[in-house]
């Protein structure tokens, strides 16, 4: 056991020399550590400080490039306008804020042109306020003083503009200046304002010269009178020819603004390019009789070579409808009709009593110098059975197929087809150019993978009596198709909305083909699919009695 002690013992005995001479060591690093730790101390509360003062600096800096940017975005709208002479007329120029940037026309009372020129928090207005009369009829009498005021026209232009974007440079510095120097009393501050603002003025430019569209004066959008529409907005080929230099562009634009604001009746009337097919797409008139003065002004104004309607003419194909169709005589432009799903055969043979009219059912024509294939709906359906968009769409689709196989085989591929439902239209894709139809009350177009466009029209009923059972009225929409009469394709087309019942505003816009001459590529050939199930079609019988019996087609 003594043993055992000692040995126990005998470690702690050897490290009781090595503390003695440690210990002084210790005594004299002590201080250090103590003034290493009231240091450490020391610095938290200044790093502390100076994390403070950082996000201070940082808060500090983003105010002032946050009053810079304002003061100048307000000076920017103050000084941007501008008043200067354009040919006959006074023209203001002016900036305003916008989400969306684009130039606007403002031609009043007549309308506006809206065009997508360029994207920015910035919009360019140009409003005509004086028309000079006697300048403005020596100026449409004498094509050759158009011609020879074209040079005077681009450089008032480019004065007025010129002088309106430095007064607005000037001013939005200036008011950057001013505005930070009020706010924080500092010249360095308001220096530093004014760079932020001279830096957001770069930033605007270079944002509108990125996103220029020089191809938007040749797709404008119109909102007016309607009357007034083709003069405001031009002849299709026409606005792309004269409309491909700026200077021809402005030229044309003074011509059309003073032919609106000269009131004497001898002044020339809108005369369409003699190159080109107009053609207006109507369709889902819904037995609305207002419809028939706006498909009667319309074809007048754009001088409509044709109309084309596709289908549900009537609410119910009901024989006492029958009577509605006798205004198509008195349009005295050819019609083109397709049966849709609430007409009936009675409403058919009602259409084609009518001189000027053509029922297509199943058949090819040539008219106008178009050649057309049009079919009617194979339902008849004038209860709620098919409200919902595209009830049926399989069905649809499987009939289009059959129907396009045998016209496949025929011969002559048409220039454009024409049906109610646009899911039966869809099954000519690669088989024509165009495809025409209805049925949706929504205007809609789309370009297929074939190459076909499908153009899908609104009701230019305002869907009837339907378009009351919604809280905002159904528009009235109709189109006006431009067609090249050498090819025979469509170039461009003017979508024209009116305000539904109640409402009268007025909107046109304007669409250009991208690729008019593109090539058609044809689906592969396929045995197409039989409709799985019958259609809910019930046909009123031909009985003179006025309850009808409906019977299975």
């Amino acid at each position: 056991m003594p043993r055992t002690t000692e040995a126990r013992t005998a470690p702690a005995g050897r490290l009781t020399p090595l503390r003695r001479r440690l210990a002084p060591l210790a005594r004299r690093l002590a201080p250090a550590a103590h003034r290493l730790t009231a240091a450490r101390r020391a610095l938290e509360p200044a790093g502390r400080r100076t994390r403070a003062v950082l996000r201070s600096r940082w808060s500090r800096t983003l105010l002032v490039v946050a009053v810079g940017l304002a003061g100048g975005y307000a000076g920017l709208l103050l000084g941007g306008q501008t008043t200067t002479p354009v040919g006959p007329t006074d023209v203001q120029l002016a900036l305003h804020p916008s989400w969306t940037g684009g130039t606007t026309l403002q031609l009043p009372p007549v309308g506006a042109l809206h065009l997508d020129t360029h994207w920015g928090p910035v919009s360019l207005e140009a409003r005509v306020i004086d028309l000079r009369p006697d300048e403005a009829r020596k100026l449409i009498e004498n094509d050759a003083e158009l011609d020879r005021v074209t040079d005077q026209i681009t450089g008032q232009i480019r004065h007025g503009m010129t002088i309106l974007l430095v007064r607005a440079t000037l001013l939005a510095l200036a008011v950057a200046f001013a505005t930070s120097l009020i706010v924080f009393r500092s010249w360095r501050r308001a220096l530093a304002g004014l760079g932020a603002s001279a830096g957001g003025l770069v930033a605007v430019t270079l944002v509108a010269l990125l996103t220029f569209n020089p191809q938007s004066v040749a797709e404008p959008r119109y909102t007016g009178l309607l009357a007034n529409a083709p003069q405001v907005v031009g002849d299709a080929r026409s606005v792309a020819a004269r409309f491909s230099v700026y200077r021809a562009q402005l030229a044309h634009l003074v011509g059309n603004v003073s032919k609106l604001y000269s009131a004497a009746s001898t002044l020339p009337t809108y005369e369409p390019d003699p190159s080109t097919l107009r053609v207006l797409h109507v369709s889902d008139i819904h037995l609305n009789p207002a419809a028939w003065n706006v498909i009667k002004s319309v074809a007048t104004q754009f001088q409509a070579n044709l109309i084309i309607d596709s289908g549900d003419l009537m609410d119910h194909g009901s024989k006492a409808e029958d009577k509605f169709a006798d205004e198509i005589s008195g349009l005295k432009v050819p019609y083109v009709y397709v049966r849709g799903n609430h007409d009936s055969k009675g409403t058919q043979r009602a259409v084609a009593r009518q001189k000027n009219a053509t029922v297509l059912d199943g058949v090819t024509r040539e008219i106008a110098g178009l050649r057309v294939y049009g079919v009617g709906d194979p339902r008849f359906t004038p209860d709620k059975s098919t409200r919902d968009d595209y009830v049926g769409a399989d069905q649809m689709r499987a009939t289009g197929l059959n129907l396009a196989a045998k016209l496949q085989a025929t011969g002559p591929v048409p220039d454009l087809v024409i049906v109610h439902d646009p899911s039966e239209g869809e099954a000519f894709s690669g088989l024509t150019p165009l495809i025409l139809s209805g049925h949706a009350h929504s205007r809609s177009t789309k370009l297929l993978p074939t190459g076909t466009r499908l153009f899908v029209q609104g009701s230019t009923g305002g869907a009837g009596l339907r378009g009351l059972e919604h809280e905002e009225p159904t528009p009235i929409e109709l189109s006006v198709l431009y067609f090249s009469r050498a090819t025979h394709r469509l170039q461009g087309w003017d979508d024209l909305r009116l305000g539904g019942l109640g409402l009268t505003s007025a909107q046109i816009e304007r669409h250009l083909e991208p690729k008019p001459d593109r090539k058609i590529e044809p689906t592969p050939p396929s045995t197409p699919p039989s409709p799985t199930s019958p259609f809910p079609s019930r046909w009123p019988s031909t009985s003179a009695s006025p309850t009808r019996t409906p019977e299975r087609r």
